[in-house]
């Protein structure tokens, strides 16, 4: 039986070069995530703020926080986050 996959919410800007490597890099491996753009949303913004963020993009997974994106180190704290790659 597979295993659920952890909710995974991704707080961007439209501006953010990381951020959009970090989109195109979960679509390419059809990785399921929610975007919030904290620029031009309120509650994103909230949301963003609540979970500690300083600086887009931030990704959170399950309960799991990733700062930054960083192509290297991802698919570790991805697994170690709930997620199967």
């Amino acid at each position: 039986m597979k295993q659920k996959q952890p909710r995974i919410t991704l707080y961007s800007t439209s501006g953010c070069a990381h951020c959009r490597q970090l989109k195109q890099w979960l679509q390419q491996r059809r990785i399921g995530f929610q975007e919030m753009d904290v620029r031009h949303n309120a509650r994103a913004f909230k949301d963003f703020q609540r979970q500690g963020g300083r600086a887009v993009p931030l990704l959170m997974v399950g309960g799991q926080k990733i700062q930054g994106f960083d192509p290297k180190r991802l698919p570790a704290q991805l697994r170690k986050a709930g997620v199967n790659l």
